[in-house]
C-alpha cells in the first residue's frame, strides 16, 4: 500500500494544448478471481471500446478497475456501479480537457452512490476504490481514488502512475515510517478516501510523464494483487509471456501466496498504429456510441460481503 520512491513518477504534463496522435492499436486482457478466503467478488473492472471513430480520437479508450467495500453485497454494487457510471460519464461529458472529463465522471459517481447508500439501509456504508487510465493516442491519463493502483511498463522498467489514499502512505509521505515498514505496517488497509463515503471526493487525475509506445503495457489491479507481489516482481513478470499468460501468472501467485482477497487485473498492449478501418464495436452502451470489450470473464461481478 505504499509508495516507493523509486517508482515514484515525475511531474505530470498539462493537457491543455496537447494534440493527440491517431489511436493506438491496444489488446487487452481483463482476469478477476475471489481469492482463496472470499465467497464473493466485490472487484469490477472494464475496458471500454468506442465504436465512433471521432469519439475514438477524442477521448480513447477506458480501463477502469473498482474494488468495493461493505456488508450485505454493497460493495458489489458499488464497484458495480462505479465502473457503469465512470465509463457513461466519461465518454458522454461535454469537457474540454480529458483529465476534466475523468474527474467529472469520477464526481458523478460518488454522488450517485453515496445517495444510494444514503437511501438504502443494506447499503449504508458502501463504496469502493476506483482507478481509471484513458488513452487517447499514446497518452495516458489517470483517474483515481482509493487504493487500487496503475502501472506503466516500458523498456523493462515499472512505474506506478497512482498513489494510494491510505493511512500508511500519509505515514510514509510525512516521513514517519519508511517504505519497508509499511510493507508490514498492522493498518496498511486503511483507506483515507474512497468513492461514495462521501458527500465529495478527492480525485488525482493527470496526464502521465510517459507515452503508451509500441510493445508498452499498462497493468492496473486491487491490492488483492500488489498485496502479495511487489513492484519489482511485477515489472519481472511483465516482461515476458502473453498478456493472458501474464494475467493467469499473477493471480495463481497471489492466491499461492495467500489470495486472502479478491485479485482483479487489467492488462493492456500497445501495438502499432490503429486502422480506423478496423475499429469495430462489441456492445453498444449509450449515445455517443459506447462499447465495452468482450474480454470480462464470466462471474466478474459476484457478489462479496467484506472488502
Amino acid at each position: 500500500m505504499f509508495w516507493r520512491k523509486k517508482n515514484k513518477t515525475q511531474d505530470h504534463r498539462e493537457d491543455s494544448s496537447r494534440v493527440h496522435k491517431d489511436p493506438v492499436d491496444i489488446r487487452v486482457v481483463v482476469k478477476t478471481d475471489l481469492g482463496n478466503v472470499r465467497t464473493n467478488n466485490e472487484d469490477s473492472a472494464s475496458f471500454f471500446r468506442i465504436a465512433d471513430e471521432n469519439v475514438l480520437r477524442n477521448k480513447g479508450y477506458l480501463l477502469i478497475v473498482a474494488d468495493g467495500m461493505g456488508g450485505h453485497q454493497a460493495g458489489e454494487v458499488a464497484s458495480k456501479m462505479a465502473v457503469e457510471i465512470i465509463g457513461r460519464e466519461y465518454y458522454n461529458s461535454g469537457e474540454k480537457s480529458i483529465e476534466q472529463s475523468l474527474s467529472k465522471a469520477f464526481n458523478t459517481a460518488n454522488k450517485k452512490i453515496f445517495e444510494q447508500a444514503a437511501s438504502n439501509e443494506t447499503q449504508k456504508g458502501m463504496g469502493t476504490t476506483s482507478t481509471a487510465l484513458a488513452i487517447v493516442g499514446d497518452a495516458i491519463y489517470f483517474a483515481h481514488s482509493g487504493d487500487s493502483r496503475a502501472y506503466h511498463f516500458h523498456n523493462n522498467t515499472i512505474t506506478r502512475i497512482t498513489q494510494d489514499h491510505t493511512y500508511v502512505q500519509e505515514l510514509v509521505n510525512n516521513g514517519n515510517i519508511s517504505a519497508e515498514e509499511a510493507e508490514t505496517h498492522p493498518q496498511r488497509n486503511i483507506l483515507t478516501n474512497a468513492m461514495g463515503t462521501k458527500p465529495s471526493l478527492r480525485v488525482d487525475t493527470g496526464l502521465f510523464n510517459g507515452v503508451f509506445d509500441v510493445s508498452d503495457r499498462l497493468l492496473l489491479c486491487s491490492d488483492g494483487l500488489y498485496d502479495y507481489l511487489s513492484d519489482e516482481e511485477l515489472g519481472r513478470v511483465l516482461a515476458s509471456g502473453t498478456l493472458q499468460q501474464v494475467a493467469d501468472y499473477l493471480v495463481s501467485e497471489a492466491k499461492r501466496r495467500g489470495g486472502k482477497d479478491n485479485i482483479t487485473v487489467i492488462l493492456a498492449e500497445c501495438g502499432a498504429e490503429k486502422n480506423n478501418n478496423q475499429i469495430k464495436s462489441t456492445r453498444d452502451v449509450e449515445a455517443p456510441k459506447l462499447t465495452r470489450d468482450a474480454y470480462i470473464p464470466e462471474g466478474l461481478n459476484n457478489n462479496d460481503n467484506d472488502r
